[in-house]
């Protein structure tokens, strides 16, 4: 309850917002500017012409009740529009209000959670179930080590999944994810659980919090407290003063969007580095370790192709001293090859040769 708000909140996009379930039924795509202060920061420094944020894609798809897996309610959409994701933003209902109606009658975090965990883990099963009936001959009849291992490797998950349990908490090793990854597993994907209060329980918090953070905490997974209701009105002041005197009054340094937005980024395990010239200062989003010339290739794909070398300058050392130049002069400025793996804030320049 809340996500088609909060989404509005997030994306440029406009989802319909209603008092009924199933109010989305085709999945909204948004694209959500990535807030980074550091990118303020080196505008000022640099005072290029334009400066342009890194982003990333919400989906908006539609609701699931208990049998999804089976096709009820709008189930076989939600499971295929859920499948095309990277990672699930879990809005959850955590606050009372008679005049909001809920799809199962009452409010009851824990169990919205456990609906939607087993409809998609009966989906994984049906997944698992019939990959492993594929290679199931050939890995105890043949010499096939991939057909072994894979069946090896679906079984563990096939066992996690029988026990109510989702893939991502299933002990199998980060070498052998491999044997699995054509199956696409639902409920492999990272997960951020979202509880949506009322105004009073923004800061503080709820019963019905405190319920959920105790159904959540052997998941690994990060737990935010956000008020849609409040961030459909912040979302409705033009100017930044007015938002953060708004924050202020409610006792928040930060907008729930915002922190749901770095959530995100976390969560997909996504970093930033940034380009910084007198045409543009722009924010580029890489996966944590990746090397020089696969970063390269984010700008471009000739980049990577013809990389030479990465100049690399610290982004607290291009504060520090100020400025490129002065960055270089005081000898921070790293000359670095194909193996360096970049660090979040990096400010680069990358040399190449088509």
């Amino acid at each position: 309850m809340g996500k088609s708000t909060l989404f509005n909140c997030l994306s440029n996009a406009k989802a319909q917002s209603a008092n009924f379930p199933f109010c989305t039924i085709e999945p909204n795509l948004g694209t959500i500017t990535v807030p980074d202060e550091r990118l303020n920061k080196l505008e000022a420094l640099v005072k290029p012409q334009r400066v342009v944020p890194t982003t990333i894609e919400i989906v908006d798809i539609a609701g699931l009740v208990k049998g999804a897996s089976k096709g009820e309610g709008l189930g076989n959409q939600f499971l295929a529009n859920i499948r095309e994701t990277d990672a699930i933003i879990h809005v959850i209902r955590c606050f009372d209000d008679p005049n909001v109606v809920h799809v199962d009658g009452s409010v009851n975090p824990v169990r919205d959670k456990e609906t939607i965990d087993f409809e998609l883990i009966l989906k994984d099963l049906e997944t698992i179930d019939k990959k492993i009936q594929r290679v199931e001959k050939m890995a105890k009849t043949g010499g096939d080590k991939e057909a072994k291992k894979t069946y090896e490797v679906l079984s563990v998950y096939k066992k996690h999944l029988e026990s109510g349990q989702p893939a991502r908490s299933a002990r199998v090793e980060k070498e052998d994810k491999k044997y699995a990854s054509d199956s696409y597993l639902l409920t492999d994907k990272p997960v951020l659980y979202v509880c949506n209060v009322d105004e009073g329980s923004v800061v503080t918090g709820n019963k019905y919090v405190d319920a959920l953070g105790d159904a959540v905490k052997n998941e690994k997974a990060e737990v935010l407290v956000i008020a849609a209701a409040i961030e459909a009105e912040i979302a409705q002041l033009d100017s930044f003063e007015d938002r953060q005197a708004f924050l202020e009054e409610l006792g928040l340094k930060e907008s729930g969007v915002s922190k749901l937005i770095k959530a995100a980024y976390r969560l997909l395990n996504l970093s930033t580095y940034f380009t910084a010239g007198e045409k543009e200062v722009r924010a580029w989003t890489i996966t944590k370790g990746m090397k020089a010339p696969e970063a390269a290739g984010v700008i471009h794909t000739d980049f990577e192709k013809g990389f030479i070398r990465a100049e690399v300058i610290n982004y607290d050392n291009f504060v520090k001293f100020g400025s490129e130049q002065a960055a270089k002069e005081a000898g921070k400025m790293a000359v670095e090859g194909r193996e360096y793996v970049v660090e979040d804030g990096d400010v680069m320049h990358f040399r190449f040769n088509v």
